[in-house]
């Protein structure tokens, strides 16, 4: 189990030491993002995911709730009101859920890849000034150590927090 620390770096070259820091205390490089302000040259650095940017996985999980409710609602509505002299059966709540459920996550998918992602809107203001977030995913056992580590040979590095869980493919 990982947990995500988000740590606000003043510009590119400290963020390249924490960089090089991390990798020397064995954190893998798959495990360390960085997101600066939109168009800024982030040398090597590992650039967050496009779903690390977005609110893709949000979005889709928002359409996924409100279209399944909305076909639930319009199913059962044309099953207790059908149109004409139709008998429709109540399998018709399920098709219209399950449409509603795929319509939702492509549309909103579609929206929330065009937004910053949520998670990140405490950071949105920083990273507009020119400063660096970096999230690094670490083991539960090492998330005291690596924030220690980070704070005493970084102290220009404001930790920022945690994020409780992790997703498995972003």
């Amino acid at each position: 189990m990982r947990r995500r620390l988000y740590f606000m770096l003043p510009d590119l070259a400290e963020a390249e030491r924490a960089l090089r820091d991390l990798l020397l205390a064995r954190i893998e490089v798959g495990h360390i993002h960085f997101l600066g302000k939109r168009d800024m040259p982030m040398g090597d650095l590992p650039e967050a995911t496009f779903l690390q940017k977005t609110d893709l996985i949000h979005g889709a999980g928002t359409g996924m709730i409100l279209g399944g409710l909305v076909g639930v609602i319009g199913g059962g509505l044309l099953v207790l009101f059908p149109p004409g002299q139709l008998m429709l059966p109540l399998g018709t709540i399920l098709a219209t859920a399950l449409f509603g459920v795929a319509f939702g996550i492509w549309v909103a998918s579609m929206v929330g890849s065009s937004v910053p992602n949520s998670r990140h809107a405490a950071f949105q203001q920083a990273i507009e000034q020119g400063k660096i977030l970096m999230m690094v995913d670490v083991p539960l056992s090492r998330k005291d150590e690596i924030s220690d580590l980070l704070s005493a040979r970084h102290p220009e590095a404001q930790f920022r927090g945690t994020e409780p869980t992790i997703p498995s493919f972003p």
